[in-house]
């Protein structure tokens, strides 16, 4: 069988092609693509556990840290205690990091409407529902571990 021919080749190419696309988009903002997932996932008022972040983005923790960090140096967050649980700490937005995270929410929608305006209704519905499918076969073909 070809690579051309395999399921995972077409998707690490197109996850490629749109990480590239993405890390293009955050230079231009002085960031990365990474640090531009990390603020679209804390909550802009609120703020978001640090725990929370790594699992919701799929990083490892250790990556998230080195993120982190990074953007702090940049001014884009800030920890501090959690009110409710001092053991815990929370990343806050700063002012910068809200501009940052409206720039990257408008670059991941203004994709997904390139997206959808090349694709059918139909094409849509069938690629969320080839993918919701893939999930299922990976789920299915995980062992347990021991």
């Amino acid at each position: 069988m070809k690579k051309e021919e395999t399921f995972d080749f077409h998707i690490k190419s197109c996850w490629h092609s749109i990480s590239r696309m993405y890390n293009q988009q955050a230079a231009k903002e002085e960031i990365t693509a990474s640090m531009g997932y990390v603020l679209i996932n804390i909550h802009s008022k609120e703020g978001t556990p640090a725990t929370k972040i790594a699992p919701m983005l799929g990083l490892e923790p250790r990556s998230l840290t080195r993120v982190l960090k990074a953007m702090e140096e940049k001014r884009l967050v800030e920890r501090k205690p959690d009110p409710g649980d001092r053991r815990s700490v929370r990343i806050f937005l700063t002012e910068e990091g809200k501009l940052k995270k409206t720039k990257a929410i408008e670059t991941v929608m203004d994709f997904n409407l390139s997206v959808k305006e090349a694709l059918t209704e139909e094409e849509a519905l069938s690629f969320f529902t080839i993918f919701q499918k893939i999930n299922e076969v990976i789920l299915q073909n995980q062992k347990p571990e021991i």
